[in-house]
């Protein structure tokens, strides 16, 4: 009964916010607490649940709220300028070359795996280029979200952190097999960029792009930009990102310092300091709330044990006849599991109950971990409503939750077949 609740909270989600509804902020909340109570649980038992969702991901809207802060205060002050102006400079107005380079930059600012810096850094940069040529505003955010995917492999991400703590092993057994598949998931992102270039190109043509980043500034945008700050703004940043990668201080608290000091630094007098607040408060209100109703969404759906109900329902649906394709199998469904359960859920809760049914069965259980990372969490969690990036993404992008899954849900799928298929022919999974 759990699991039948469960997997229709998740469905009615997704077609409420699809088909535009509801909205996504409505959506989290009301939901799962309709299905709550149809489970047979008590306002009281709700809210508690309730709250412990919303103190699982505190720290990740108070991370996010800063971020978008110090973010907007750089974009403001102009640090990002010299990189706008010198991609437009190299793309010369070639919608084609846009594309491309958006993949190519996504990759490799996502190396140090923080979703929430690369949206910030690829989408200051980018964004007002697209919105220039008038490329369809959808592949932007689209783009980013296929680039991010195999690059979230990487050892020192969030989601490969989880699957090396419930496998009980190391980076390298669960990493280095799977390289080959995340060379071809980076083969498929860069021929969708290039299809989608070449789809832009056709449509907009390449066009003479006369385009001075500082003229095309509004008269306040003039006021605020800090020129002469430029290489403190920019040492400040480094270190900033760098000390994100390390892990010396937690996240939310060194963004909470970051952007105070960035407000501080850029902008001494209070006036100014409330104008930048202001000016941006709609984009932090619209992505911290989505954060909390996430929280909302998660905790139901964790503390009902629907979660776990829908793991066991799962497992249960394997013959023991076809058990052999248990590697494979995950790895097909890692990436749409990411619309269904959050991070902690699957790699704590899910891949346990795999990786045990896997070793009933004589397979190594460290392919279990493997397949997962191919989808869960990694080429799905830009797309996921369980995530608080996806809204950042979706919010810096000014598109729809719903539209951007629409669009590129089935090329996310695409990367996981493609990085599927890769590790079946290497080993790294087997049929």
């Amino acid at each position: 009964m759990l699991s039948l609740l469960g997997f229709a909270t998740i469905g009615i989600f997704l077609v409420l916010i699809i088909t535009k509804r509801l909205s996504v902020i409505t959506a989290l909340v009301l939901v799962p607490l309709v299905f709550g109570f149809l489970a047979g649980f008590n306002p009281k038992e709700l809210g508690e649940m309730i709250l412990a969702g919303i103190k699982q991901v505190a720290p990740t809207g108070i991370l996010l709220m800063f971020a978008v802060l110090y973010f907007a205060t750089m974009l403001d002050a102009g640090l990002f300028d010299p990189v706008i102006t010198a991609i437009v400079r190299y793309v010369k107005g070639d919608p084609l070359k846009v594309i491309v380079g958006t993949a190519i930059l996504t990759m490799i600012v996502h190396l140090d795996g923080d979703g929430t810096a690369t949206f910030m850094i690829v989408m200051s940069a980018f964004l007002p280029i697209y919105k220039l040529l008038g490329i369809n505003r959808l592949i932007l955010p689209g783009v980013v979200a296929l680039s991010v995917g195999p690059m979230h492999l990487v050892p020192w991400s969030g989601t490969s952190a989880r699957a090396i703590s419930t496998l009980k092993t190391d980076a390298t057994q669960l990493f280095n097999p799977n390289i080959p598949a995340i060379i071809a998931g980076i083969c498929w992102v860069l021929f969708v960029a290039y299809w989608f270039g070449l789809k832009e190109r056709k449509r907009l043509g390449v066009s003479d792009l006369r385009y001075v980043h500082h003229e095309n500034l509004t008269e306040e945008q003039r006021r605020f930009r800090r020129p002469k700050l430029f290489w403190i703004n920019a040492l400040l940043t480094v270190c900033l990102i760098t000390t994100l990668m390390k892990g010396w201080v937690p996240a939310p608290a060194l963004f909470i310092v970051a952007a105070v000091f960035a407000l501080l630094i850029n902008y001494p007098k209070l006036s100014d300091q409330q104008n930048v607040v202001r000016t941006h408060g709609n984009n932090i209100f619209m992505v911290s709330s989505m954060i909390f109703a996430a929280g909302v969404f998660s905790g139901i759906l964790t503390g009902t044990k629907m979660i776990d109900a829908m793991a066991i329902s799962v497992i249960s649906l394997i013959p023991q006849q076809h058990a052999a394709w248990l590697p494979t199998l995950t790895a097909i469904t890692s990436m749409p599991a990411s619309l269904l359960f959050t991070p902690d859920a699957y790699y704590f809760g899910v891949v346990p109950i795999l990786s045990q049914t896997a070793t009933q069965f004589g397979i190594d259980p460290l392919e279990i971990g493997r397949a997962a990372l191919l989808g869960q969490m990694t080429v799905g969690f830009p797309v996921s409503p369980l995530t608080a990036s996806t809204f950042l993404l979706v919010g810096l992008a000014e598109v729809d939750l719903g539209d951007h899954q629409k669009f590129i849900l089935k090329w996310a799928f695409g990367t996981t077949l493609v990085m599927t298929l890769a590790a079946l022919l290497t080993g790294s999974i087997h049929l």
